[in-house]
């Protein structure tokens, strides 16, 4: 974690104890890039995966076009997924920002999520999940949902927060303490979305949500790795081909340091770009991260 993440929780915690380190870094034991292909196609075929996005589409659903042949599934009205697919997205072009403003020139991604970072180094990889299930929730006003652990096994729940609850830390001890009146505005809910991010991480998400096999994958479902480094992405939306049953998906993330979340590019199969099939090998590669099949998670 760096240091504008501990100061940044200071404001909000009583901090008596060794903080826990961030968990979204850079992976330098996997950096190898395997074949993945949409499929013993020839090169004429292949051009119609070309020309997927509408510069002028302002939400994941209307920037990227599905391949030829695919279809978008199905989605319930008021679910997490149709709340993921509509993801306001900012004007086509736009360049991700770093929480302090400076400009991530990394090309891994095709779009940029309409969202604010905050000005503090807290919403990193895992935060980046955390934050738009969090924003799902509290737009439908399922505050008792809003819920996560710290890496230390701490439930910090978002309905004792709103009762005006703050979280004191002594070394490894984590409890409730009254500091404030009851209240449940915007801001508050960022404070402790705050102090989730500078607490949790890879390791404690992953052990919160479901494994499940890639055939089950849904939006809103989560491929991570936990650990220090770790890193999480977010299925944002998916496609069928209903003549073939092939299914294909799509991926944010935020990065350290902290940043704008954004649509990741298909670094493997850039005709299909952004979207990645989900009838991978052993491995899934993305820009800055390489997962395996044991790596796909969803919210109970």
């Amino acid at each position: 974690m760096g240091n504008a993440k501990l100061v940044a929780s200071a404001l909000a915690v009583l901090m008596l104890g060794v903080l826990i380190p961030a968990s979204c870094a850079i992976n330098h034991s996997d950096t190898e890039k395997g074949p993945i292909t949409i499929g013993d196609v020839d090169d004429a075929s292949r051009e119609t995966y070309d020309g997927l996005i509408d510069q002028e589409g302002n939400t994941v659903e209307t920037r990227i076009i599905v391949p030829k042949g695919f279809e978008r599934v199905a989605v319930e009205e008021g679910s997490f997924g149709e709340y993921l697919r509509n993801l306001p997205l900012k004007p086509h072009g736009s360049k991700v920002l770093y929480f302090d403003g400076r400009v991530k020139h990394n090309d891994v991604y095709e779009a940029v999520v309409d969202m604010d970072v905050g000005d503090r180094d807290l919403q990193q990889c895992a935060d980046a999940v955390m934050r738009l299930r969090a924003e799902y929730l509290y737009k439908r006003q399922r505050y008792d949902e809003i819920h996560f652990n710290f890496t230390n096994g701490f439930r910090a729940d978002y309905s004792k927060w709103m009762q005006g609850n703050r979280i004191a830390i002594n070394g490894n001890s984590t409890s409730w303490v009254q500091r404030a009146e009851r209240s449940n505005t915007y801001s508050d809910f960022r404070s402790y979305l705050n102090i989730v991010f500078a607490y949790a991480g890879t390791l404690s998400l992953e052990k919160e949500l479901k494994p499940i096999e890639p055939e089950q994958l849904m939006i809103g479902d989560v491929i991570i790795q936990g650990g220090s480094p770790g890193h999480a992405v977010i299925v944002v939306d998916m496609a069928e081909d209903k003549d073939t049953g092939k299914r294909v998906f799509m991926l944010a993330q935020s990065y350290m340091p902290a940043q704008e979340i954004h649509i990741l590019k298909n670094p493997v199969n850039k005709e299909i770009s952004p979207w990645y099939e989900l009838d991978f090998a052993d491995k899934l590669y993305t820009p800055e991260w390489t997962f395996t099949r044991d790596s796909f998670r969803r919210f109970p």
